[in-house]
């Protein structure tokens, strides 16, 4: 059974930073790009970024390139996403999702996701 389970939200004052995490189980981590969307309240879900299945490639979405960073560590089954320069817009719960293939395809390409952190950027 195909499990992520994301930590690492909270609440942030505008301007701070998050490191979120994702542990993956369930399949063989190494073989899949992994992927970060987030939904805010009321809105649909918008893809942030993906990684290929060894990390050498990764995409940003227009609107938050330069204050994210997506990694993985194959070692650990683990997927991070650095969040800096947070701002109020940001508010939404953010997902890891399972590509459905080794590389990138597009922002649809993912099969699973987990439950989601909430991050919420307030002063």
């Amino acid at each position: 059974e195909v499990q992520l389970v994301e930590s690492g939200g909270g609440l942030v004052q505008p301007g701070g930073s998050l490191r979120l995490s994702c542990a993956a189980s369930g399949f063989s981590f190494s073989d899949f790009a992994m992927m970060w969307v987030r939904q805010a309240p009321g809105k649909g879900f918008e893809w942030l970024s993906s990684i290929n299945s060894i990390g050498g490639n990764t995409y940003y979405a227009t609107s938050v390139k330069g204050r994210i960073t997506i990694s993985r560590d194959n070692a650990k089954n683990t997927l991070y996403l650095d969040l800096n320069s947070l701002k109020t817009e940001d508010t939404a719960m953010y997902y890891c999702t399972k590509g459905t293939y080794k590389e990138y395809i597009s922002p649809s390409s993912w099969d699973y996701r987990g439950q989601g952190t909430q991050v919420t950027v307030s002063s």
